[in-house]
C-alpha cells in the first residue's frame, strides 16, 4: 500500500522541518517499509519528479498486481531532500526507523547525499543502492558493505563513453582533443579521474571545463570550446538546467551535436525539449532505455493508472528518467525478494535486505519474468563486486525521441576500472578505520 502524501509546508515551523514529507495514511504494521528519498522540490525537481514516480509507480504496481513482495505489503513513503545534503540526511535520520522492522533500502538519488550517508548507513546496518550515481569505488563490497553501486558508475560511464568515441573515430584516439564540461559538484567531479587516465592511456588531450550551480552562466565556457580548443568531442556531466543551456551555447558557437555526448543525467526528454533544435543529433549514454511497449510497463498502467493510482501523468510512462525510476525500484524490491527467499516471506531488516541486495542476479531469464527484457541489461552482485556487471548503451536524440546509435557496450572492469576502484576504496578504509571483510568466507 502505499502511504498518503501530504504537504506540512503549513506546519513545517512547529515541527522543524525543512523538506516535504509524506506521512502514513494507515497503520504500518504488517509491511515492509520502503523509504523514497526523493526531490520534487528545488532546482533540479524536473529531473527529479519523473524518476520519483517511476520509483513509487513501481511499488504500487507490485502492491496492487502482488500484493506486495511475497505477500508482504510494501509500506512506501517519500520525503523530499530538494537535491540538498542536508535536508537528505534529515530525511534519512527521519525515516529510518520507521515501519516495522525499521527502513529497507535507501536511494538518494544525490552524489552529494551519498557522501553524505556513508558513516551513518554503517552504523545503522542499511543497505542503500546507488543507480547510476554515487561514488564509483563504493563497487568495492568488502570496504563498503552497505552501498550498491548496480549497475554501472560513473567510472564505468566515462570508460563506455571513451570506447565509443574510440570506436567512432576508427579505433583510434591518439592526438583528439575531447572536452569535459561538467556541473561543478562532487557528482559532476566523479568522472575526471577515469577519463585522466583514459587520456593518458589512449593518447588524447583531455580539457576540464566546471560549470557552476545552477549552470546558467556557460557563455564564456562555450566560446572558449567552440572558438579557441575546438575539441574533436566534448562530454558533459550536467543536470538540470545546465543541460539544455549547454546545447543551445554549443549550437550558437557551432559546436555539432552529434559530437557531443552526455552522461544518462543530461540525457532524457527535460533535458532536450527546452532545447528545442539545439538539441537534435545530441547524444548520451544509458544505462535503462526509454520505451514504452515494455511488459512492465503495460503492468503499470493496467493495475495502477487504469485505477487512478499513478504518482504522475500516464503521458511520461517510457521516458527516459520514468523508466530509470522503474529500473531502481526494481533493483530495490529485487533485493528484498532474494532475502525474502533465505529469511522468510515477512517484514525484514535492513541487514537482511542487504544479504539480498548482494546476491541480485538479474539473469535474462529473471529479466524477462520481470518484464524488462531489453530495458537494462544483465546484472549479477557479488560480496566484493558491488556494480554487478551492468553495461551502457548511447542513444541519440532525433528530436522527438531517442534512437539507439550503438550495442551495449561493457566498461573494462577486468582492467584498469577494477585496479582504479580496489585503489580508492582502500585508501577510504585506510582513513576510516574500516577492516575489509573477507570475501572468500561469504
Amino acid at each position: 500500500m502505499l502511504l498518503k502524501k501530504i504537504t506540512l509546508a503549513a506546519v513545517s515551523a512547529a515541527i522543524g522541518a525543512t523538506a516535504l514529507i509524506s506521512v502514513p495514511a494507515v497503520a504500518q504494521e504488517g509491511g515492509q517499509y520502503v523509504p523514497g528519498t526523493v526531490y520534487r522540490s528545488g532546482p533540479y525537481a524536473p529531473g527529479g519528479i519523473p524518476w520519483a514516480d517511476g520509483y513509487g509507480d513501481y511499488f504500487a504496481m507490485l502492491n496492487e498486481r502482488d500484493g506486495g513482495i511475497g505477500g508482504v505489503p510494501i509500506l512506501y513513503e517519500e520525503c523530499d531532500t530538494a537535491y540538498n545534503n542536508d535536508k537528505g540526511v534529515e530525511c534519512y535520520e527521519r525515516m529510518k526507523n520507521k515501519g516495522p522492522t525499521g527502513a529497507s533500502v535507501f536511494q538518494p538519488l544525490s552524489t552529494g547525499i551519498t557522501y553524505a550517508l556513508l558513516d551513518r548507513l554503517r552504523s545503522d546496518k542499511i543497505p542503500m543502492i546507488t543507480s547510476g550515481l554515487g561514488r564509483a569505488d563504493a563497487t568495492i563490497g568488502s570496504v563498503f558493505p552497505w552501498v550498491f553501486t548496480l549497475p554501472v558508475t560513473y567510472w564505468a560511464g566515462a570508460d563506455a563513453i571513451t570506447q565509443y568515441i574510440k570506436a567512432e573515430e576508427g579505433g583510434s584516439l591518439k592526438g583528439k582533443k575531447i572536452a569535459l564540461v561538467y556541473h561543478d559538484s562532487a557528482y559532476g567531479k566523479e568522472p575526471i579521474k577515469t577519463l585522466e587516465a583514459l587520456a593518458v592511456k589512449e593518447g588524447f588531450q583531455l580539457d576540464l571545463f566546471p560549470v557552476p550551480h545552477p549552470g546558467l552562466e556557460q557563455k564564456a565556457t562555450w566560446l572558449k570550446i567552440g572558438r579557441q580548443l575546438r575539441p574533436d568531442y566534448v562530454v558533459m556531466w550536467g543536470w538540470g538546467v545546465m543541460n539544455s543551456t549547454a546545447m543551445k551555447e554549443a549550437a550558437a558557437v557551432g559546436f555539432p551535436a552529434d559530437k557531443f555526448i552526455g552522461v544518462w543525467w543530461s540525457g532524457s526528454e527535460v533535458d532536450t525539449v527546452p532545447a528545442g533544435d539545439a538539441a537534435k543529433g545530441f547524444k548520451a549514454a544509458q544505462f535503462v532505455l526509454p520505451g514504452k511497449d515494455f511488459p512492465v510497463l503495460k503492468d503499470v498502467r493496467t493495475h495502477v493508472y487504469d485505477k487512478n493510482k499513478g504518482m504522475g501523468k500516464p503521458e511520461e510512462i517510457g521516458s527516459v528518467i520514468y523508466n530509470r525510476g522503474i529500473a531502481a525500484a526494481v533493483l530495490s524490491a529485487e533485493g528484498i525478494k532474494v532475502a525474502q527467499d533465505k529469511y522468510g516471506k515477512k517484514p525484514l531488516t535492513g541487514e537482511e535486505i542487504r544479504w539480498g541486495i548482494e546476491n541480485i542476479d538479474l539473469s535474462p531469464e529473471r529479466l524477462k519474468e520481470l518484464g524488462l527484457t531489453g530495458m537494462i541489461n544483465p546484472v549479477k552482485v557479488s560480496c566484493n563486486d558491488h556494480e554487478g556487471g551492468g553495461d551502457v548503451i548511447m542513444t541519440q536524440w532525433n528530436g522527438t525521441g531517442w534512437d539507439t546509435v550503438s550495442d551495449w557496450i561493457k566498461p573494462d572492469r577486468d582492467g584498469y576500472l577494477r585496479a582504479m576502484y580496489e585503489e580508492s576504496a582502500m585508501q577510504y578504509a585506510k582513513e576510516k578505520g574500516i577492516e575489509p571483510r573477507d570475501c572468500s568466507k561469504e
